[in-house]
């Protein structure tokens, strides 16, 4: 209260706060998923290109998918790739393929149809997800009709580089998101994918506020032996720049997210049923119950459902149901990306982002295309020509599929090797960031030194007592400076300049235990 301005008698209350400041954490696992939706439309209003936040898969389905026609019909298929069977005159080398008499078939997918943001966002919630941003840079394209050559890496046409650095670009007029993920980057070219990979670790090197978790291509269908091509290349388009600021998995994982009911005979031969027809009912071995359902079906004389249809296609017929199992065990491999981020949302909600996201499984994760010893894995772990670590998914006997690296891009670096510690320090960052925005334009005198000082040793003295700063008392694991002579000269607070300086002692995970035993002569009691 200003004392001036009192003109007549009276009573004056005059409060003041008892209780400085204090820093509000900022969220630390809010991911924001860039790619293609099945639809972007919400009573009438378009959300195509636009960052959406949600809370629940439910919300993603509402906003973001095809919504489902009454009842008895099936509900509408959000994601359907096309796939075929393509005879070959001997036993594949490379991709997935059945045996259906005494002939080979490949079974093949249609590339214009394969997309992973849909599958990726179910990944996510099925292993902890919360708040997330969407944004749907356009809707599914046509397919081509054709399938790709057996072994030929999957490149879909409707992917485009412009449209996912569109969408990453967006994000830029957005603070909360902690993690980019595009699950579609692994369609495009391996050039355009080193593009984006790039455009996006230079926006978060330059924003500050989040990391970008990458899929390598190559991961869905590795080569036992040359795999390690795929990572070269990998590494080779990265770049230099804000290596720290990103985190590789490898390879991609076969989940349980798609059920046999999201699968069926629509999704073979671009839903042509006279292609499927001679594999289910040849001539050498008729089958008169699936040749009756085949003709209901191509007619439309039948009053059943797809799905139903499909289901006594499966009872009727034991090479169709191996079909669609191999079919559903393709559509099922996924990168990792989406999963981890799960991962580190359920670990920063348990623990806190000091917590490296490792030595955890992903719910949903089933099987992998390859299994990484050891010895496989150091070359990803450590390289001592580019130091870009990859971090490795290992299957281990007894304990199942686990999340076996915490490392950053940037795996040379004693600062910036590990996950947790970049998210750690973005979260210090941040926090501080926007609690001192308060102080912005206050007088840059002692009252106002003390007051953010103490704002800010307050908070990290929390984050301390949470174990997320090492040291056995506050005092070793942080330290806050501000004031004239310590942080500032004369001339700074002329120019209007606050400086305030923070050092920090980060937890760092124990990634190599070396436990060492020496035998030692016996001694009498």
């Amino acid at each position: 209260m200003n004392l001036t301005t009192i003109k007549s008698p009276g009573v004056y209350i005059n409060e003041k706060n008892a209780f400085g400041n204090s820093v509000v954490p900022v969220a630390t696992a809010v991911p924001a998923f860039i790619g293609y939706t099945p639809q972007a439309e919400y009573e009438g209003k378009s959300y195509t290109n636009i960052p959406t936040k949600i809370t629940s898969f439910a919300e993603f389905l509402t906003i973001f998918c095809y919504p489902n026609p009454p009842a008895p019909a099936d509900p509408a298929k959000q994601y359907n790739p096309e796939y075929y069977l393509v005879k070959q005159k001997s036993k594949p080398e490379k991709g997935d393929y059945m045996l259906i008499g005494s002939d080979y078939y490949s079974i093949l997918p249609d590339p214009n149809t394969i997309y992973y943001l849909y599958n990726s966002v179910r990944l996510f919630y099925d292993n902890g997800g919360g708040d997330a941003y969407i944004v749907s840079v356009g809707t599914y394209g046509k397919s081509s009709g054709k399938p790709i050559s057996p072994g030929e890496q999957i490149v879909n046409p409707n992917v485009k580089l412009n449209d996912l650095k569109n969408g990453v670009a967006l994000l830029k007029n957005e603070q909360e998101p902690t993690m980019y993920i595009c699950p579609e980057a692994t369609l495009l070219s391996v050039d355009n994918n080193g593009t984006l990979m790039q455009e996006m670790l230079l926006q978060n090197e330059d924003m500050q506020t989040a990391i970008s978790i990458f899929d390598i291509i190559g991961g869905a269908d590795p080569d036992p032996i040359l795999y390690t091509e795929d990572i070269e290349a990998f590494r080779n388009n990265t770049g230099s720049n804000g290596l720290n600021y990103g985190a590789a998995y490898y390879p991609f994982i076969g989940t349980a997210i798609m059920q046999p009911s999201d699968i069926d005979y629509t999704n073979l031969f671009d839903g042509d049923i006279k292609k499927l027809e001679p594999l289910l009912n040849p001539s050498s071995d008729p089958n008169p119950t699936v040749a009756s359902i085949l003709s209901e079906i191509e007619n439309s004389s039948g009053s059943l459902t797809v799905s139903q249809y499909s289901n006594s296609l499966t009872a009727a017929s034991a090479t169709y149901n191996t079909i669609m199992q191999h079919i559903l065990t393709q559509v099922n491999i996924l990168p990792p990306s989406g999963g981890m981020a799960g991962v580190i949302t359920m670990t920063d909600n348990q623990i806190g982002p000091w917590k490296a996201p490792a030595n955890t499984s992903i719910v949903g994760a089933v099987s992998l295309p390859i299994k990484l010893s050891s010895s496989q894995q150091e070359n990803l772990n450590v390289d001592v020509v580019s130091g870009k670590s990859i971090n490795a998914i290992r299957f281990f006997n007894g304990l199942g599929i686990l999340v076996w690296g915490a490392r950053t891009l940037d795996g040379n670096s004693m600062d910036w090797r590990y996950i947790s510690v970049r998210r750690t320090m973005i979260f210090l960052e941040q926090s501080c960031k926007l609690a001192a925005n308060a102080y912005v334009f206050e007088p840059n005198d002692k009252n106002t030194w003390e007051s953010v000082k103490a704002m800010i040793s307050s908070f990290l003295n929390s984050v301390w007592k949470q174990g997320g700063l090492q040291g056995a008392s506050a005092a070793d694991a942080f330290s806050v400076e501000c004031g004239l002579g310590s942080t500032m000269t004369a001339e700074d607070i002329l120019n209007g300049f606050m400086n305030v300086s923070i050092k920090v002692a980060v937890v760092r995970p124990a990634e190599f235990i070396v436990i060492t035993f020496q035998q030692q002569m016996a001694t009498s009691a």
